[in-house]
Order: structure tokens, then C-alpha cells, then sequence
């Protein structure tokens, strides 16, 4: 992985320059910012491949930079906090974080969630997938356009992924824990109940049209994305 550039977010600068030394050896080059309105300043003017964000952070919180990144970009992120109750995690990953580490951290282990996260995104961006089309809905995994009825309807890059991966799967049903692997990846930690927000966030916003009836509940299983006859 060269040319690869990681933004790194914390308070503490030693645990930044820490980090720093570890991602460092691999190869990658490292940008450190210390509060939440410097990181935003910093991404607004530099393309990161990969965001490791302290959840306590002054100025601006790293769940408020968060929902900010996630408003313009598709960057992975990885938050860093020293609190590890579930409400955290569960709202993180609800406001588009890839991952979570909680404090104290193995440099050694968050190096090589960051390698993992790194390939799963590349992956992603290399594969060439077919557009998806369906009555009244356009998937378009290549430019991560969703059009209903013709109009573009904005998802949060989970939404999107959470969209894609039933609608290429039509027909077959997924339980909670499943869609948390496929989507989120195997290094999730949260509520299953983060799927069934995320499925809620989607109808809402496919709207009225039939698009919004595609993704189908299966009491006592989960989910299946699935064309009505």
C-alpha cells in the first residue's frame, strides 16, 4: 500500500505521535490534527485515504466530525476513545464509522485494523460492478448513485452499502448478524439493532414510490431485498 495518507485525531499528542510511528513503518504517510474542528479544516483541504478519530476531542467531538466527514466523503474511518459502553459504539457506526478501538490499544492491533480496513475499501473500489436496475430504482456502485424515479436520493456510504449488498443478493434472506458481517465488516462490535436503524433510514428515504417496498422483512430472521411480481 504506497502513497497511502492516514489523518490522525486526538488530544493527546503523544498518542498521536505513537500512532505515528507505527503506521510510519508501514509505509504510510501520517497527518496529525488535535481537535475536532482542525480535523475538518485539514480533510477539507487534503484527501485521506483513512481517518483514526478520538471520540473526546475539543472544539468539535469526534461523533459531531464524524457525521461531518460523512456528509462530503466516503473516507474510511476508525474512531479511538477511551469509552467503551455500547451506546458509543452503536452510535458511531449509526453515523458512518467503519471501526472502533477502544483505549487502551494495542499500536500493533490498531496497525493492523487499519491494514484490514485499507484492503476492504480498496477492494471495494477495484471491483467493477454492474449497475442495478429495478422499477422506479437505479443502483450505480461504481459512481455510489442511488436514483428513485430518476432523482438521485442521498445515502450515508452505509445506507448505500446496505442497499447494494441486498439488491445484488435479490431474493435472499440475510439475518441481523449476517448484513453486520457483509456490511459493516467482521470487526463490528455494536447492536444488531444498528441494522434495523439503518434499514428504517433507507425506506424513509427511498420514499412512497415501490423502490421503498423492495426491502422486505422477514419476522424472526431479517432482511431480503426482493422485486414485487
Amino acid at each position: 500500500m504506497q502513497d497511502i495518507k492516514i489523518l490522525v485525531v486526538d488530544d493527546e499528542k503523544r498518542i498521536v505521535d505513537l500512532v505515528r510511528i507505527y503506521l510510519e513503518r508501514e509505509g504510510f504517510l501520517i497527518d496529525g490534527a488535535y481537535n475536532g474542528q482542525q480535523a475538518l479544516d485539514m480533510i477539507s483541504k487534503s484527501a485521506y485515504d483513512l481517518i483514526i478519530l478520538d471520540l473526546m476531542l475539543p472544539v468539535l467531538d469526534g461523533l459531531t466530525v464524524c457525521k461531518e466527514i460523512r456528509k462530503k466523503y466516503d473516507t474510511p474511518v476508525i474512531m479511538l476513545t477511551a469509552r467503551g459502553e455500547e451506546f458509543d459504539k452503536v452510535l458511531g457506526f449509526e453515523l458512518g464509522a467503519d471501526d472502533y478501538v477502544v483505549k487502551p490499544f494495542s499500536p500493533r492491533e490498531l496497525t493492523a485494523r487499519a491494514k484490514a480496513l485499507l484492503r476492504r475499501t480498496q477492494s471495494k473500489k477495484d471491483s467493477q460492478n454492474e449497475t442495478l436496475t429495478f422499477p422506479n430504482l437505479v443502483i450505480d456502485p461504481d459512481a455510489r448513485v442511488v436514483k428513485v424515479q430518476g432523482k438521485e436520493v442521498s445515502l450515508t456510504p452505509k445506507e448505500f452499502d446496505l442497499l447494494h449488498f441486498l439488491a445484488k443478493n435479490r431474493d435472499r434472506v440475510f439475518n441481523r448478524e449476517k448484513l453486520l458481517e457483509e456490511v459493516w465488516g467482521y470487526d463490528f462490535y455494536g447492536s444488531l439493532r444498528t441494522v434495523d436503524t439503518h434499514v428504517k433510514q433507507l425506506r424513509e428515504k427511498l420514499g412512497r414510490s415501490s423502490a421503498a417496498s423492495y426491502i422486505n422483512t422477514i419476522w424472526g430472521i431479517g432482511y431480503k431485498f426482493e422485486v414485487g411480481k
